[in-house]
């Protein structure tokens, strides 16, 4: 199968602002891939690439402000970013959300805002996406799903069951691209809590929280295997 150096790969990172994208996004830029960082907070988007662009004396991260509940804007995304670089050879879903709401309480805009962000803005993404890894023989999709995507819990059943369906939605997209032949992977990350407010890499995470670097870790390993290993739901939370 076709290999391609991460220095010589392009990402789409959505939510890449902060928090685990964030973690990402400075993991891969390490690495010398040019991440673009994609989420509805234009300011947070340009501090991180400014800050994280300075780290590495680099311009290697790039903001992009969207919000993945808008086709036009996804659609006009990826346009942009095939327009400019010709390939986009990492997508990362990790833009995400819970409303708290109980069972017995959902009300219809807080469970349409969890699935149009979480699980409908994804489907929409990959599919504006994925003829052009298919087009070019190379691509890897990383979507974070969380712990919530195998066990339900009260206080937020529909961030539950935006998880378990992106979940069932990328074992339907691993099938597709088996059957087709193409060369790209879907891995999904599982995590528990992950600490979004101490992720400096001095700081100590919360009781019962993992670090942010945790999860970058995660993702360089997975992107790290020989492009014939399938690896399905990678789980991952503290003792």
């Amino acid at each position: 199968m076709t290999n391609k150096p991460l220095s010589q790969q392009l990402a789409i990172v959505t939510g890449g602002g902060t928090g685990i994208g964030r973690g990402f996004s400075e993991a891969l830029a390490a690495a010398g891939v040019r991440v673009v960082i994609a989420s509805r907070r234009e300011a947070v988007l340009q501090a991180a690439a400014d800050e994280i662009n300075r780290a590495l004396a680099a311009e290697l991260v790039f903001p992009y402000a969207f919000d993945i509940r808008d086709r036009g804007q996804i659609e006009s995304l990826v346009s942009q970013v095939i327009e400019h670089w010709q390939t986009i050879d990492l997508l990362i879903n990790n833009s995400g959300l819970a409303v708290p709401e109980t069972a017995d309480a959902i009300t219809e805009e807080g469970w349409d805002k969890v699935m149009d962000t979480n699980l409908r803005g994804v489907m929409q993404l990959v599919r504006s996406v994925l003829p052009h890894m298919t087009k070019n023989d190379f691509g890897d999709i990383v979507n974070v799903s969380s712990q919530a995507g195998k066990h339900g819990y009260a206080d937020v059943p529909s961030y539950c069951a935006s998880k378990f369906g992106l979940l069932g939605y990328a074992e339907a997209l691993r099938d597709h691209v088996r059957k087709t032949g193409a060369n790209i992977r879907v891995f999904n990350l599982c995590p528990g809590l992950v600490d979004v407010e101490n992720t400096k890499p001095e700081q100590q995470p919360r009781a019962g929280f993992i670090h942010v670097a945790n999860m970058a870790r995660t993702l360089m390993y997975v992107l790290s295997l020989d492009r014939n290993v399938v690896l399905e739901d990678m789980n991952i939370y503290a003792r």
